[in-house]
């Protein structure tokens, strides 16, 4: 189909019309099943050879030494940690007011999320030089 990355587009924007004209209560529960299944996603991982970090961190760099194999495991742990804590609270979300499961699962999650990134870049970085010399 020559138009397949727009679906997506047109369900989230579906799923904002329907919650704004709407008080369609089980919409709220959106950003949980994303949140679920992404941390599902990471945990499984956390039981197989090889983590979905690892595997990303494998096709980007085309091999994993030593350091990056412990270092992309133990993130795999991390980000479980902060997923699983942002499932908590888009869970509890679902019962504030709209304007609090919007400013939460609209923004602030967003900035954690960008925030974690920034974090581990830095300590990435910092971790690499150390033991790297």
């Amino acid at each position: 189909m020559k138009f397949k990355f727009l679906i997506p587009l047109f369900v989230t924007l579906f799923v904002i019309v329907v919650f704004h004209y709407t008080k369609f209560f089980a919409v709220k529960f959106y950003p949980v099943a994303a949140n679920l299944t992404v941390f599902m996603l990471f945990f499984t991982s956390l039981f197989a050879k090889e983590t979905v970090i690892q595997k990303i961190a494998k096709a980007i760099e085309g091999g994993l030494d030593d350091f990056t194999r412990i270092y992309t495991r133990r993130l795999t742990y991390v980000w479980c940690m902060f997923m699983f804590c942002n499932l908590l609270i888009s869970i509890a979300t679902v019962f504030m007011a709209e304007k609090w499961w919007a400013l939460y699962n609209g923004f602030i999650s967003y900035v954690a999320i960008g925030v974690m990134f920034a974090v581990e870049y830095i300590v990435r970085v910092v971790l690499r030089k150390k033991y790297q010399k």
